[in-house]
Formats: C-alpha cells, structure tokens, sequence
C-alpha cells in the first residue's frame, strides 16, 4: 500500500507538471460552467425542459467532460507513453510491477475527477442556486460507474495505440461524439427520439441521464445502469486481452 501510494502521488506531481493537461482537465471545466451560468437564459426556467434550468441541465453534462477528460485524454496517453519509453518493460524487472504504476494512474485520474467534479458542484450551488443531488447514494454510485465505464475505454485506447501520441489523437477524435450524445452542444431534453435512443446506449449518455436522475432525487433507470457496466466489462476485457506492456517490435 506504502508503494501505491507513492506511486500515486509520484503520478500526481508529473501530472501538475504540464499545465496544459492541469487546465483543460481540472480548471476548464468549472470554467464552462460558470460561462453557462453567466448567460441569463441559462439561469431562467424553461418550459420546454419541464420548467428546469440549462444550468441545471449542463451542470451533470460538465462533470461527465471531467470523467471523459481524464479518461480519454490523460490516462491512455500516459500509459502508452510509458510503454513506448519502455517504463513498462523497465519495470517488470524491479519489485514494483507495472501493475503497481498502472493502479496508480487510475487512482489519480479517479481521485482528481472527484475532487474536480466537488468543484463543480459547489460553483453550482454557490453561484447558480444548482440544488444538490437529492439521491447522494445513487448520484454517488452512477459517478462511481460512470468512471468506471470511462477508465474502462481508456485502457482500451492504451492497450490498441502504438505511440502516446497515438492515444492522445484517438482520445481527443473521441471526446467528440461521445460528448455529443452526453448532450454537450444539445441537452438530452432537447435531442430528438432518435438521437436520445442512441444517447442511452452510449457510456456518457446513460451517465448523465442518470445523473440527471439522481441529482432529481431519483434512482437510476435499470437500463443506463446496465449500459454503464456493458460498456464497463465489454471495454476492460478487450484491454486486458490486448494491453501490452512492451512496445511492439
């Protein structure tokens, strides 16, 4: 445990080391949310959400950009990176696996999108009178799965890129869609039936539906929990089939 959580604050320290990846990740998005705040006809209630507000619509929407940043963005090029460098391979030979440094980065991406995801929050409900989620166990458990699912497709992207720069590219062209059908540019309350229905199959979609949900005071929908741990299982185990932790030759 005293390794793991070396290696976990080791991570943490390279990880504030790059500013770019700090701002996009941890500063960016409580960043938008107060862009969204900011606009009037965000903070009104609209009678074409149910008399909700944007804002309280896009606040769950900016915490799944936090779990997809880290888990898309930073952690499959990390992993890739240090495979190529052969850090990986370097380290099979010491007592510290590669297991070890693996645990270790999904720990910090885990533990920093918690306490970014408490940021947003607390902006919400401080500047934007955002209530609280009113069903915290199941607010709590959907963002546990969420990540989960999230952390899950990154591996993946790590285990099939060649190069670190590969992995970043094929994060960033993902963030895209997957962020999409989150409902960044269009909430899922404004999408049509269609767009909604492919929404619910995807791991961000039924994330923030059920978010969305439980911040409501409700439980998840059975079938956005079942997506999250389809995609969950189906993503880990094609990255554990196919993770290499040397550099193909």
């Amino acid at each position: 445990m005293n390794v793991l959580t070396r290696l976990t604050l080791s991570e943490s320290r390279l990880f504030f080391r790059e500013p770019i990846g700090v701002f996009f990740t941890v500063v960016f998005p409580p960043i938008l949310l107060v862009i969204f705040g900011a606009v009037p006809a965000f903070r009104q209630p609209d009678p074409d959400l149910g008399g909700l507000r944007r804002i309280e619509l896009y606040t769950p929407i900016v915490i799944a950009m936090v779990i997809v940043m880290f888990a898309l963005n930073g952690l499959p090029q990390l992993l890739a990176t240090y495979r190529e460098r052969g850090i990986l391979r370097r380290m099979a030979t010491t007592p510290v696996r590669p297991l070890a440094l693996l645990t270790a980065a999904l720990l910090m991406c885990t533990v920093l999108s918690v306490l970014t995801t408490a940021v947003v929050l607390s902006i919400g409900r401080i500047a934007f009178a955002v209530p609280l989620p009113g069903q915290i166990v199941g607010y709590a458990l959907v963002f546990v799965l969420c990540t989960v699912a999230s952390l899950s497709i990154g591996l993946l992207i790590a285990a099939l890129a060649p190069t670190g720069r590969a992995a970043g590219a094929i994060g960033s062209i993902l963030f895209f869609p997957v962020m999409f059908f989150a409902g960044l540019w269009a909430p899922r309350a404004t999408m049509s039936d269609a767009l909604v229905r492919i929404s619910d199959l995807t791991p961000l979609g039924a994330g923030v539906q059920s978010l969305q949900d439980t911040a409501n005071g409700s439980w998840p929908q059975p079938l956005h929990i079942a997506v999250m741990l389809v995609w969950t299982v189906a993503a880990g185990a094609v990255a554990a089939r196919y993770f290499r932790w040397e550099a193909a030759r």
